[in-house]
């Protein structure tokens, strides 16, 4: 596995995140542009007081905890690699993090990758998320089913392909003060390339309308209609973001 690409004409480079300090820091870029830029009010929910010191912290607790506890497939290689994107500091030598993303190899097949989730209630932690809060547990797996229906059905169908796995690209974010540079154009060619390095695995995502046009230009193609979020009348009116699901090949399996 590639641990690194580099772009030398504004120093910009990808890295596997290897130190869970690194983490802490992305989750930064993550609260700046699905918190305060687009305000997604699916991550919000996921993501209770983000906007405050304590809410933040324990978020970055929880994507730290997700780093430690990744599988290897039966190669030894990573089911979830969580990838930085760097520039150099403007003000030391050092580099800050400008974006972030995570890809996951996952399959139904054992040593192939991570199966679909079954157990969102424990998979996402509600129980501590949102203690004795039936209801907002209740919306959380709702509307996470439905962001990954397809998503778990095509991984479903490729328990018949050689390899039988697929590579999702679960999170792409970019600091809203340095995006328009290709910060995530390259986030997402390190999956991509990835992907093709693990056996041709095709790649997927729910694309957001923001990101939507790169996955387009990368190669990835829609497949169905916008995501539709099956939940209870009593949560119809919240904000939900519009997702597309995407992937590189097509219908096909």
């Amino acid at each position: 596995m590639v641990s690194q690409t580099q772009r030398p004409d504004i120093g910009l480079r990808i890295d596997v995140i290897d130190q869970p300090e690194d983490i802490i820091q992305a989750f930064d870029c993550v609260c700046e542009a699905f918190g305060r830029q687009v305000q997604d009010g699916v991550w919000i929910a996921m993501n209770p007081g983000w906007d405050t010191p304590q809410g933040k912290a324990s978020g970055a607790e929880r994507m730290v905890a997700r780093w430690r506890n990744k599988t290897n497939d039966k190669n030894g290689l990573p089911n979830t690699v969580f990838l930085k994107a760097t520039l150099p500091s403007p003000e030391s030598e050092s580099r800050i993090i400008v974006g972030f993303s995570i890809w996951v190899q996952a399959s139904t097949v054992e040593g192939h990758g991570d199966p679909p989730v079954e157990d969102l209630v424990n998979a996402l932690d509600l129980n501590t998320l949102y203690p004795g809060n039936e209801p907002e547990q209740r919306y959380l797996c709702q509307v996470i089913s439905s962001l990954h229906k397809r998503r778990n059905e095509v991984i479903k169908e490729k328990a018949t392909a050689t390899p039988p796995a697929v590579m999702i690209l679960d999170l792409c974010v970019v600091d809203p003060a340095h995006q328009r540079k290709g910060i995530a154009r390259e986030l997402v060619q390190w999956g991509i390339d990835e992907a093709q390095r693990r056996g041709d695995l095709e790649a997927t995502t729910e694309a957001s309308s923001m990101g939507r046009h790169v996955y387009g230009q990368m190669g990835f193609q829609a497949d169905g209609p916008e995501v539709e979020y099956v939940v209870d009348k009593e949560f119809a009116s919240r904000s939900k973001p519009p997702n597309l699901f995407m992937r590189t090949k097509g219908s096909g399996v």
